[in-house]
């Protein structure tokens, strides 16, 4: 176990419920261990599987039945024959006081804090398994197919914004909400209005009443012939030899 603090690293919690995690204490195999202050401003220990672990059914398993043996014996809980329920590989012999758990999908476990002594990493130690059934170890040790990934598991914690930034954005939609209606009833205005403005409308004809008329009558008289430009015989002029119109055949004058 490692009592110097370090740094978080991308990917661990930074709330586990109600405790704030602030310094990574110690990496087991099985998962993490955090140093973090609970609301009241005490340290607490927090421990947490890594997410191969988590998604493991029996090795959460493991690690849920230590918390619950746990808080059932802090807790004063006795089966019938007087003794606290008891899983095999659960350790409880001296394990810290929870204060406060997590046994969903994604468990987790707070224990008070105390400098060089055990935390929340005596949760950590039911979960991995070795080549042991009863007594002595007498079977070849193997590595649990998730203990590659290594990366830590944490519910996840919704973040809440700043007021003053909920009221900037509440602002900021109220003003565009505001400014598409005006931008909306200006287009409206100018479809209804902008035609009578630039445009002079045609003026309407007054009703046609058809009356009807009589025929044209023409204006000059009836065609007649024209007169002959030659000269007519009554006028004067060089005589032609010949006979009179009141002439007699018999007062032809004698030569």
């Amino acid at each position: 176990m490692a009592n110097v603090a370090s740094p978080l690293q991308y990917g661990d919690p930074p709330r586990l419920g109600p405790f704030v995690v602030q310094a990574r204490l110690h990496a087991a195999p099985a998962g993490f261990v955090y140093l973090g202050q609970a609301p009241d401003g005490r340290a607490v220990s927090l421990a947490t599987l890594t997410r191969g672990a988590a998604f493991d059914a029996a090795a959460r398993e493991r690690f849920v039945t230590a918390i619950k043996e746990a808080a059932g014996e802090r807790s004063g809980v006795r089966s019938w024959l007087g003794r606290a329920p008891r899983s095999r590989g659960t350790v409880l012999e001296g394990s810290p006081e929870v204060l406060g758990s997590d046994t969903g999908r994604a468990p987790w476990v707070a224990v008070p804090y105390v400098p060089g002594r055990p935390g929340a990493e005596r949760f950590l130690d039911p979960v991995m398994v070795g080549g042991t059934l009863l007594g002595q170890a007498h079977g070849p040790d193997f590595v649990p197919y998730w203990l590659t990934d290594r990366t830590p598991t944490a519910p996840p914690t919704r973040q809440r914004r700043p007021l003053t930034e909920t009221r900037r954005r509440v602002l900021m939609a109220a003003l565009a909400v505001a400014l598409l209606l005006l931008l909306v009833t200006a287009i409206l205005l100018l479809l209804l209005f902008g035609r009578s403005d630039t445009e002079t409308q045609p003026r309407q004809l007054p009703p046609t009443v058809f009356v009807p008329t009589p025929p044209p009558v023409p204006q000059s008289p009836e065609p007649r012939p024209s007169t002959s430009p030659s000269p007519s015989p009554t006028e004067t002029g060089p005589g032609t030899p010949g006979r009179s119109p009141g002439d007699e055949p018999g007062d032809e004058p004698q030569l």
